[in-house]
């Protein structure tokens, strides 16, 4: 990826760790492709790349759909080239026993979370292996590595990418194409901000409310998973393939909150 401005594509762009994952590889000076199923979202996230100096594409729409995301890759291609990296993140969260998951919830869970990232994967890698080189971060969860209640299709989807991880880097690592997958913690997304903001509840008192959280006492912000993204995407990495890495605070060693 050296001699050339890489470029990046990063799904699920509009808001939490895709919106963080996008700013913080265009601050690096990738050019950077965004998608995500919110127009609003996506072009807000646009217009931020666009006001640090940053060169961005956006494209509207659905990782389910993989013409979709087919359609985005050639575009991109068309525009610049060529794609170096990917951030294969956009993800549904449905909460749930398996005893109470509906049929929709089965089909929107594997549609997005598991067939969006493998469309994602599909629409890149041609390319990359065009080039003889490129990198694939897929986005997982700590909660694929760890036991938790009412989460039970979600985490399925979850460990189910770590799978395809370990088997695109097996099938691509010859050609260049180093493929690897972060594990979040609990992180403090967009998501959850707009949720209790309904409740009256704000940013900083949610910071409040999950101190001593893991081994370091608190939720992640989502530039650090974002820092680790984008080192796995870099070539800093550029030995590491294959691996999962774990941005959790430490919550996947024993499971539990910091000792006071």
């Amino acid at each position: 990826m050296s001699g050339h401005r890489p470029v990046a594509l990063v799904t699920g762009a509009g808001s939490g760790i895709g919106k963080a994952c996008a700013l913080r590889f265009a601050g690096a000076g990738v050019r950077t492709a965004i998608t995500d199923i919110s127009p609003d979202a996506l072009n807000a996230v646009a217009e931020l790349i666009t006001a640090a100096g940053g060169d961005v594409l956006s494209f509207a729409g659905d990782v389910a759909d993989e013409a979709s995301l087919a359609h985005v890759a050639q575009h991109v291609l068309a525009a610049w080239g060529c794609i170096d990296m990917l951030v294969a993140n956009a993800g549904v969260q449905i909460a749930g026993t398996l005893l109470e998951a509906t049929e929709d919830d089965w089909e929107r869970i594997l549609s997005v979370n598991l067939k969006g990232v493998a469309y994602s994967c599909k629409a890149v890698i041609p390319a990359m292996v065009q080039q003889g080189a490129g990198a694939i971060v897929i986005i997982s969860s700590v909660n694929a590595l760890v036991g938790s209640a009412n989460m039970a299709i979600y985490d399925m989807s979850k460990a189910a990418v770590l799978a395809l991880t370990r088997t695109l880097a097996t099938e691509y690592g010859t050609r260049g194409v180093r493929v690897n997958a972060v594990c979040p913690g609990n992180t403090l997304t967009d998501f959850h901000i707009n949720k209790m903001a309904q409740k009256g509840i704000s940013a900083q008192q949610i910071r409040d409310m999950t101190k001593g959280y893991a081994l370091l006492g608190r939720i992640a912000e989502p530039v650090e998973i974002a820092n680790a993204v984008y080192f796995l995407a870099s070539d800093e990495a550029s030995f590491i393939t294959g691996h999962t890495l774990v941005v959790d605070g430490g919550f996947s060693v024993t499971g539990r909150a910091s000792q006071t």
